[in-house]
């Protein structure tokens, strides 16, 4: 399986803008019945993605949906690939959807102080959660936070709650200005240097920006097979050349790090 690095998001009413997101280079596109939609066109956007998940698609297609009623309408569709559930705050609010949803991943976003704090019972309510992202739009306007470093304390919460509950890395949160690459870029790097993994995206210029900030560097890719080679022959602890001391745990990043080279599940 391939490890997705770029998520698209796509606004359900406008099915033109899905399906070029459908034939871009992301690894997944998300279908947006909430922000991306006026408040008139709502009904229209979810009329749209039934539509549009009457099939499947060659690229695995997520909804985020506006309200928990959008889920009768696209529970059991053949081009569901999970959902995407806004403004979660407590564990039962994705215990209630589990219930309507059987067999459909969900994916809960917590954006609100009280979402911050319940990261991991929200991460292990149920074993439809497979994975926990962070909408810092809605956060950052709930802490009063004026830039993006007030919430690396968040972001950090999040990466662990994601880890303790055996949940992939969590994608980081989109980046709006989608003219200044360069700060997309830099903003990606810090992601990553705080566990993120992936980044969803608003525009397709976007997604190979992201997906070179993400992937290991010829350096990184050197030295993870320098490691993996040397666990190979060796059992336990070992000391490489250089002096460099390795465990299991340095072992098992190395092997991740091949997996991410190769965009495959370690």
């Amino acid at each position: 399986m391939t490890i997705p690095l770029t998520y698209l998001y796509a606004p359900g009413d406008r099915p033109e803008v899905v399906h070029k997101a459908l034939a871009s280079a992301a690894d997944v596109v998300i279908v947006d019945l909430e922000d991306a939609v006026s408040p008139g066109r709502k009904k229209y956007a979810l009329a749209a993605t039934v539509e549009l998940l009457a099939s499947r698609h060659p690229l695995p297609v997520h909804v985020r949906i506006n309200t928990p009623h959008d889920i009768e309408a696209l529970t059991g569709l053949p081009g569901l690939c999970a959902l995407r559930i806004p403004k979660v705050a407590h564990a039962s609010d994705i215990q209630r959807i589990a219930a309507r949803t059987p067999g459909v991943p969900l994916y809960p976003l917590l954006e609100s102080a009280l979402a911050v704090e319940h990261a991991y019972t929200i991460a292990t309510a149920h074993p439809a959660v497979r994975g926990i992202a962070i909408g810092e739009s809605d956060l950052r306007a709930d802490l009063g936070v004026r830039d993006g470093t007030g919430l690396d304390w968040p972001r950090t919460r999040i990466v662990i709650a994601a880890r303790a509950a055996q949940l992939p890395p969590p994608a980081q949160s989109v980046f709006p200005d989608i003219r200044d690459l360069d700060a997309l870029y830099a903003s990606c790097t810090h992601g990553r240097s705080l566990g993120f993994l992936g980044r969803a995206a608003i525009h397709p210029d976007q997604l190979p920006v992201i997906e070179r900030a993400f992937r290991p560097t010829p350096e990184e890719i050197e030295a993870a097979e320098e490691i993996v080679k040397a666990a190979a022959t060796d059992e336990g602890a070992l000391a490489l050349p250089d002096g460099r001391f390795v465990d299991a745990a340095v072992v098992a990043a190395a092997q991740r790090t091949l997996a991410l080279a190769r965009r495959e599940e370690p």
